[in-house]
């Protein structure tokens, strides 16, 4: 097994679940899981961040984007990462986020559309690898909404809300995809979102990061079979949100 040299970290990721097999954090946004060519640039990853911080070697079991927060899991040997591996693909694994969204959404949705696969590098682009779309379903609740007073196009007010998403499926950027698909793009997406919207949290609330939280996670242990839930608590910028705004969850 890899050594690891004594270092003093400037960040300390929340442990949410620890035991001799397992390893979940809450993952800040701003962080990547690994390294990816998709920020060459970057020098902070979870994973390295995470060796260190527990002395241990860890496996990453799945992935969140960059700019999404909360439930990552990790295992602790090979052989836990494999069951897990195999768990999360044969869809045994119960995810639930939280986004914040423009326009008032349906109360209860299933968004069932296809998504074709998402090249990472430009040399996949280059050779031209792409393949057709894939299932892709997320079924959504709205938990709250707000009016806010301030104009946006031909609208006197700007209305958002607040959604628990459940993806039935695990395609690349599923959930920003999705809502774009439905209309209701999530607030600080650079990529999938409205410029416009994006600003307007930026200017009035300090917004700097997509608001996409990875809730929970539910599952079955990969040793004992027991039922494991696991949840992350909210940063500081969605509680400052959620007391501007009046919003108990």
């Amino acid at each position: 097994m890899q050594e690891y040299i004594q270092e003093s970290l400037s960040e300390i990721l929340e442990i949410l679940y620890q035991d001799e097999f397992l390893v979940i954090i809450n993952k800040p946004s701003g962080l990547l899981v690994h390294k990816s060519d998709i920020d060459k640039r970057e020098t902070k990853f979870a994973l390295q961040m995470l060796r260190k911080q527990i002395k241990r070697y860890v496996y990453p079991i799945h992935r969140l984007d960059k700019a999404t927060s909360g439930v990552l899991v990790f295992a602790l040997n090979k052989e836990i990462a494999q069951k897990l591996s195999y768990e999360f693909k044969t869809k045994n694994i119960q995810k639930t986020y939280i986004a914040l969204v423009r326009g008032y959404t349906d109360e209860k949705k299933l968004i069932d559309y296809p998504l074709t696969q998402m090249l990472d590098t430009k040399e996949q682009k280059q050779k031209g690898i792409s393949k057709e779309a894939q299932e892709a379903k997320t079924y959504y609740e709205r938990v709250a909404t707000v009016e806010l007073p301030y104009a946006n196009g031909k609208y006197a007010t700007s209305r958002y809300s607040l959604v628990k998403l459940e993806p039935q499926t695990g395609r690349k950027h599923q959930l920003r995809r999705h809502m774009k698909h439905d209309m209701h793009h999530i607030i600080g997406d650079t990529k999938h979102g409205k410029g416009e919207h994006n600003r307007l949290f930026r200017e009035k609330y300090d917004v700097h990061r997509l608001l996409l939280h990875a809730l929970s996670i539910s599952f079955a242990h990969p040793m004992t079979n027991v039922p494991l839930h696991v949840k992350a608590s909210f940063d500081e910028t969605f509680q400052k949100l959620f007391k501007e705004f009046g919003w108990r969850i």
